[in-house]
């Protein structure tokens, strides 16, 4: 069992940049591939970014270049930084931990991010 605490969304103009942060208690963080999602009004969650506990990342093609997924293992913490962000990232975002062993899912609450002029 893991509990997930997102924190850092808010409105924020175009071009501008937002970092989210999620912190993980309960379980062993290294067994843990943590992600990020987004859900937009009237659409399908989608993977955003994903770190291993190595290291490794994997993120979607429409924020390639802009967004920044890491890791701290020593404080339980994944992180997304965000920059030059765009009207369409707009949604709620969520922060998913994924146990390598069990294949069982945990999700946060999620975080609101709107991004408007």
């Amino acid at each position: 069992q893991v509990q997930l605490v997102e924190s850092g969304g808010g409105l924020v103009q175009p071009g501008g940049s937002l970092r989210l942060s999620c912190a993980a208690s309960g379980s062993i963080f290294r067994l843990y591939v943590m992600g990020w999602y987004r859900q937009a009004p009237g659409k399908q969650r989608e993977l955003v970014a994903a770190i291993t506990s190595g290291g490794s990342t994997n993120y979607a093609d429409s924020v390639k270049g802009r967004f920044t997924i890491s890791r701290d293992n020593a404080k339980n913490t994944v992180y997304l930084q965000m920059n030059s962000l765009k009207p369409e990232d707009t949604a709620v975002y969520y922060c998913n931990a994924h146990n390598y062993m069990t294949s069982r899912d945990y999700w946060g609450q999620g975080t609101q991010v709107t991004v408007a002029s």
